[in-house]
């Protein structure tokens, strides 16, 4: 009897596996209603791994503040930067293998983005509008790598960038930004790695539905601002709400928030923590929908000078 009920269990569990699977590949299959960025996750992950990060970050985060301190004004070594960008394409499919249209008209937004030349810019309300900034740097198209699979998702432990994996090593890293497109699975739209952690696998990773303007079937992120966010992880930006509740962002220009908004937040939508400040929804480092994101602050647009500048984590980048 024993026997019989084992088989019996075993059986049942296989069946509730394949279920399981069947349920995840179809749950992959759908657009995401709700952002998913996994930068925070990823992060804790490689800090638990290299112990020596941490350090490194630390580091970073004291030649931010140095920068801060002395009114630093967020000039760019050799003036304005221009960043190539090299586009790694993983695909299953043929809608995974985007366009060479698709992919440039995500190096064009965030070329808007980046320059306040969007053209939602102007919506930012009047509260913030003392704020709002022009980060100042620019994105040329290097080339783009291409390489079928037959994962069917990668996740988030970096093995799109690994060659043993099945992945793409990164080109250049110290002087290119890597962006790897592929299907991520379990409803992320992407990730970045934050200034500090290893060059083997620095860059930004976003799946091909939510890369540029990628139609109206993946409303709404359709507008190319996953890529936005996750450049902005990239460039040592963090979650506008510090990943916490009333958590800090280490920029002083941005309200407190109570945590991540999503879709389009009715404006003005108050915060609850100390001062119950109005929140910057609107900023592109919160969750809201593409069309409902358009802005960095003055003090975000100094965060990310200092990486550049001499002595920065990303300084090789503007030689």
């Amino acid at each position: 009897m024993k026997k019989v009920i084992i088989t019996a269990f075993a059986t049942l569990l296989l069946f509730a596996c394949q279920n399981e699977q069947s349920d995840a590949t179809n749950s992959d299959a759908l657009a995401a209603s709700r952002r998913g960025c996994a930068t925070q996750e990823v992060l804790e992950a490689q800090l638990k791994a290299d112990p020596m990060m941490a350090i490194r970050m630390n580091e970073i985060e004291a030649f931010t503040s140095k920068h801060a301190l002395t009114n630093f004004t967020g000039r760019l070594v050799n003036g304005k930067i221009e960043i190539p960008v090299v586009v790694n394409v993983l695909y299953r499919t043929t809608a995974q293998n985007i366009s060479a249209a698709q992919i440039q008209s995500q190096i064009d937004v965030l070329n808007k983005d980046f320059n306040a030349l969007n053209s939602d810019y102007n919506n930012v309300p009047a509260l913030f509008s003392g704020v709002k900034a022009n980060i100042g740097i620019t994105f040329v198209l290097d080339q783009v790598i291409r390489k079928s699979t037959t994962k069917t998702s990668w996740g988030t432990n970096d093995a799109m960038k690994k060659t043993a994996q099945g992945g793409i090593a990164p080109t250049s890293p110290t002087t290119k930004l890597n962006i790897w497109t592929c299907n991520i699975g379990g409803g992320i739209l992407g990730y970045a790695q934050f200034p500090g952690g290893s060059s083997a696998t620095d860059g930004v990773v976003i799946d091909p539905r939510y890369f540029g303007l990628s139609g109206s079937a993946n409303a709404p992120f359709n507008l190319g601002r996953t890529a936005t966010h996750e450049v902005g992880h990239w460039m040592n930006l963090r979650h506008i709400w510090g990943d916490a509740n009333c958590g800090s962002d280490l920029v002083a220009d941005t309200p407190t928030h109570n945590e991540e908004n999503y879709g389009v937040p009715a404006y003005p939508h108050y915060s609850t923590c100390s001062g119950t400040p109005v929140e910057m929804t609107m900023n592109y480092m919160d969750y809201v929908d593409d069309a409902a994101m358009y802005m960095f602050s003055t003090g975000q647009k100094n965060r990310i000078s200092a990486i550049f500048t001499s002595g920065g984590a990303r300084a090789s980048f503007a030689q």
